[in-house]
């Protein structure tokens, strides 16, 4: 069991829109040591409430760069194993509606470390000078579970990971990947084994995987029975995740990640699906298919 591991900021960690709006006014262009507490021309995040109920491990820290239009973070891994986060930073307008998102990986924060980083606001930053800044959504896996960076072949020799998905009237489909990028042919039958998880990474009880997603919804791909398939150097296989997210009686079932084996005795991989199954308790998996190349398994273009 994985210790709790807080994902979603509270509002405390909003950077005030009074704040942004001296991004222009306030910010010179000269250059200064990162945390230097405002000498260098750039506004200053106030220290977090110690008696609130803050999170500790991403934070806001403060602005730097030309222009003011660098943010700085840090992230704390509490954990006892190494972790790799994703962040997501909301740029927002003085009322709170979200204009864009800017999201970082930080990839093998090892346990009890804290790694401090800075994020180029780019062509936003001036036009958005009186917005908000948040940190929206924290996700973390652990790192020996990530999925492979593209380009990046892992010493499983495949890559497994998870596109964007589609979403369309209730109806959610992702995407999971493979590739063979080792030096030996790779073998598959049958379906991925899939173990949900909640934002604390604990498993989620109560929900039937279902084998082919026409068990949710017909018209999602489900192209029958598995099939044994050899994957050579370069080649990729595809499986998609089928959902619903209507609720009804009962408490709705979130479950962000999605721990995978390809097949048995194959390493896990951790994606960040973001089940929303409603009051469902169903979830339907796709056998594994060759794929076409550049052709996806769900309509979204393939990610890490």
């Amino acid at each position: 069991m994985r210790p709790r591991h807080p994902r979603h900021l509270p509002s405390r960690f909003l950077v005030p829109a009074s704040v942004l709006v001296l991004l222009l006014s306030a910010c010179g262009t000269q250059q200064a040591a990162p945390h230097d507490g405002g000498s260098n021309g750039c506004p200053t995040v106030p220290p977090p409430d110690p008696y609130g109920s803050q999170p500790d491990d991403v934070r806001i820290t403060g602005f730097a760069g030309a222009g003011c239009g660098e943010v700085e973070y840090e992230v704390t891994n509490g954990e006892p194993e190494p972790f790799t986060y994703t962040v997501t930073f909301d740029l927002r307008t003085g009322s709170g509606a979200v204009l864009s998102n800017l999201t970082e990986t930080v990839p093998g924060v090892a346990a009890g470390r804290t790694v401090r980083r800075t994020l180029a606001l780019g062509s936003q930053s001036s036009a958005q000078s009186s917005d908000d800044v948040r940190i929206s959504l924290v996700r973390s896996v652990p790192a020996d579970e990530a999925p492979a960076e593209p380009g990046r072949c892992p010493s499983s020799g495949v890559r497994l990971y998870a596109d964007r998905g589609d979403a369309a009237m209730g109806l959610r489909v992702v995407g999971l990947h493979l590739e063979n990028c080792g030096t030996e042919p790779y073998r598959l039958h049958g379906y991925p084994r899939l173990r949900l998880l909640d934002e604390d990474h604990e498993p989620v009880d109560g929900v039937r995987i279902l084998r082919g997603g026409d068990a949710v919804a017909l018209g999602t791909g489900d192209g029958g029975p598995p099939e044994p398939l050899v994957l050579r150097l370069g080649e990729r296989a595809a499986s998609g995740l089928v959902w619903r997210n209507t609720v009804g009686a009962g408490e709705p079932v979130d479950a962000p990640y999605v721990r995978i084996w390809a097949k048995p005795g194959a390493d896990a991989v951790t994606v960040t699906p973001e089940l929303d199954l409603g009051t469902t308790g169903r979830l339907g998996v796709h056998a594994w298919r060759k794929e076409d190349a550049g052709r996806p398994a769900s309509g979204a273009p393939a990610q890490p």
